[in-house]
Parts: C-alpha cells; structure tokens; sequence
C-alpha cells in the first residue's frame, strides 16, 4: 500500500477522541489530510471540526494579512466569519445563542473614550462575580463583534457578568496605548462592579493572543500598583513573547488562520522601535517579573505559531512560585476557543476554563499545575 493510500485509509485527520461528539471525516477531508502530510504542512494535523471552519473561511477568500494596509486588513473575514459560513451551510442558525443579555457601556483611557460591552445572564438575581475580557487580534485588527461568541459563552457558563474591552487599535496608537487601556478598564471595572451587577470583590480575567498578553499585563500591573489584585487570570493562546523563532513558530510558519509572516506583521504594527520589542508587557516570558501573580489557567492549541510562548509562560509563571493549569488542545488552531458550537474541542477547552472560573469564585480552586 502506498503512503497516500494508507493515510486515505483513515489515519489523516483523526485524533484523539474527545467528550464532544466531533464530525466524520469526509473523503475530502481525508484527500486534504493526505496531501498535507505527504507535503509537511503542519495542517495535516488537524482534526475534522476544526477543518471545517478553516474550509469555509477560505471560500470567503481572506486575503493574506501581511500585504495589506491596517484598514484593509481589518475588512477581511475572519475565524468568526468562518464559523458563521459552516453553520449557514449546515442550515444552523447564525444567531447568538440564548439566555445572555448585552449592553454597552465606555471607560475613559488616556486616549479618550472606549466601549465596554456587558455581558450578563439572563437569570441573574444577585450580583455576579465579573471577568474582564480582551480580545484578540494582534493589538490591531478584530473587534467587539468579532470576539462575541467568548464573553457569551463565559457569562452562561459562569454564570459570571462580563465585561467585554475595546481598546485602541496600533498602529494608530502604537505600544503603550493597549496596555494603557486594558488597565484603565481593569480599574474602571472594579469601581463601577455594582451598577452593572457584579461584585468587584471576585474579579477573573480573561484574553485572547493579544488579549492573553493584555490580561497577564494588567495581572501584573494591579501588582505593582497596589491595585486589587484578581482572582485568576486565563489566557488563551497568549502572544507572550516577541522571539518569532520558537519551536512552534518554525513547526507552524505557514499555519492557517494565525502564520508567522501575520505575527511579524502585527508587531511591527505595533511596537514604535526595536527596543520596544524588548520592553517586558511585550516580552512577558522574556523579561517580565512573574512573581506574585494571581492563579493562572494557559491555554494552548497545537497548530498555531503562539503554541510555545503559552507553554513558556504556563512554566515560567510555575518557577516563579505561581499557580497555573495547563491546558494543551491537539489538533485544533488559533482562534479555536469561542468556536463550541462547532469544534469539539473549543466546546472542552471552554467548558474546562468555565469550571476553573466557577472552582475561583466559590474558592475552591487547587492552583493546578498539571497540563490536559
């Protein structure tokens, strides 16, 4: 039998299983897993959900990031869009899910006013513990709107009131201004918990790639500006260094949604010179004081190039003395989290951080240091 034969057979695109029911692979997804293989593309490691989605992305033609301006990148579909276009093609509605209510609101930052979205559960009665949330995007593209599907599957979930960031967008405001805002948000929030809610005296945080490096940021800015600190922090798939030449950056150099040329691109976007890329909020693993910081859960997804700088930072807060919970997705890529009504990965890793979250607020949490 020849290789190609033997990986149509059924070894291409299968992984481990998990407690969410995945998708059967199609003859398609297995000719595509195939030819992954035999070509060394890191996408041969997929699993079948996750595939889907990157499949209907690329039928809505997303033109590579790196050759485009700021603005024009921030008009090309995205992950979410992706996820919209498998569920129209499956005849599932697009529409959030229940059982959530949104409203908005705005903090001031040094560079004038920035919403917050609100997420809340549609049966809270008292008030809720809060996680702030930022959201990804590389500090320069991506919204609110494109990081909708978290924060609502937080709040349920939780059953937690949260608090949704926007931030200024480089490069026309380029490194500090992120971190500026994340923590006038952070700050807004503890101050103004009551009237939408929530009891500023159980505070999580939580971000994505971008919005990971932001959540540590503010972790260790409450920290060392003797602000309450909060209770946990979660970060996704953390942007937490600015060395592109990691283990996972070569193995996925030319991954989907999230490549290497994408991260060389936002940096230099964002950062104002060279030195900045040494500057410790950008370079957490490499240069940050990681003592003192609260519990921390790390998520990672095995295709992505920021796949190590999670893993550094899980194990780098751990020698420092800290408390973390790692957790490691196989199969999956950026931007898989928030994607649970289509991966069956995302629903686990969800799930899992939703009960860390839970296990924080009722002060049970263990402080964890084994990865799953």
């Amino acid at each position: 039998m020849t290789r190609l034969a033997a990986l149509l057979a059924g070894t291409a695109l299968l992984t481990a299983p998990s407690a969410w029911a995945q998708a059967e692979p199609t003859i398609k997804d297995r000719l595509d897993g195939a030819v992954s293989t035999v070509t060394g593309s890191p996408m041969a490691n997929l699993d079948v959900d996750m595939k889907h989605v990157l499949d209907a992305l690329k039928k809505l033609d997303p033109k590579p990031i790196p050759g485009l301006s700021p603005q024009d990148a921030r008009k090309q579909p995205s992950p979410t869009d992706g996820v919209k276009a498998l569920l129209t093609e499956q005849g599932k509605p697009t529409a959030p899910e229940p059982g959530v209510t949104t409203k908005e609101l705005a903090y001031e930052t040094g560079g004038g006013s920035q919403k917050v979205r609100i997420y809340t559960p549609d049966d809270a009665t008292d008030l809720l513990p809060i996680v702030v949330y930022y959201h990804g995007g590389g500090f320069v593209i991506a919204d609110l709107d494109t990081y909708d599907a978290t924060p609502r599957a937080i709040a349920k979930g939780a059953k937690a009131v949260v608090v949704a960031v926007e931030y200024r967008h480089a490069p026309e405001a380029k490194f500090p201004a992120q971190h500026e805002d994340a923590f006038a948000a952070y700050k807004w929030a503890l101050a103004n918990a009551k009237s939408f809610g929530g009891d500023p005296s159980k505070v999580a945080l939580l971000g994505e790639s971008a919005g990971g490096n932001l959540a540590t940021n503010v972790a260790i800015m409450a920290r060392d500006g003797n602000v309450e600190k909060p209770l946990q922090v979660v970060a996704v798939y953390p942007m937490a260094g600015t060395n592109l030449d990691t283990q996972s950056y070569k193995d996925n150099a030319s991954a989907k949604p999230l490549d290497k040329p994408m991260m060389a691109w936002f940096y230099d976007q964002t950062v104002r010179n060279d030195a900045d890329r040494a500057d410790p909020r950008l370079d957490i693993v490499g240069k940050a004081d990681l003592k003192g910081l609260p519990p921390f859960t790390v998520v990672t997804a095995q295709i992505d190039p920021l796949h190590d700088d999670g893993k550094m930072l899980s194990d780098k807060i751990k020698a420092a003395g800290g408390q973390v919970t790692y957790r490691d997705y196989p199969g999956v890529t950026h931007e898989f989290f928030g994607m649970g009504n289509v991966v069956a990965k995302a629903k686990e890793a969800e799930t899992a951080v939703i009960g860390d979250l839970k296990a924080t607020f009722g002060g049970t949490a263990t402080g964890s240091t084994g990865a799953k």
